[in-house]
């Protein structure tokens, strides 16, 4: 499940308050609780900002960097949870709980192939 934010992390992490950041920091770790609580967690954690991000392009005879992101957009991948859940419902259900938590848009998708 990704969770996607603001590319301008502004004074509160792109919160409107600091009592903002703080609540959904709160509930986000509730979150993480419940989800190690009731067995699906595996791993979660944020990024660092965009503008700390470094592009490789390993293709050619020498790899490029580049500073920044790759994509210019206006929200950036903020962080993430690697779940097991039973199903795609499951899956579903906890984006929702951990959106809300965060108060940030997740995806979600499987690892591999279908």
């Amino acid at each position: 499940m990704s969770v996607f934010g603001p590319a301008e992390y502004a004074e509160h992490a792109g919160y409107p308050s600091e009592q903002a950041m703080t609540e959904a920091m709160a509930e986000t770790g509730a979150f993480n609780d419940r989800l190690r609580e009731q067995g699906y967690w595996v791993f979660a954690d944020g990024l660092a900002p965009v503008a700390s991000a470094t592009v490789v392009d390993g293709q050619g005879a020498a790899p490029v960097l580049t500073d920044g992101p790759y994509l210019e957009s206006k929200e950036y991948l903020a962080g993430f949870w690697i779940i097991e859940a039973p199903d795609l419902d499951v899956a579903l259900k906890l984006a929702a709980e951990g959106s809300k938590a965060c108060r940030g848009t997740v995806e979600v998708r499987p690892f591999g192939t279908p």
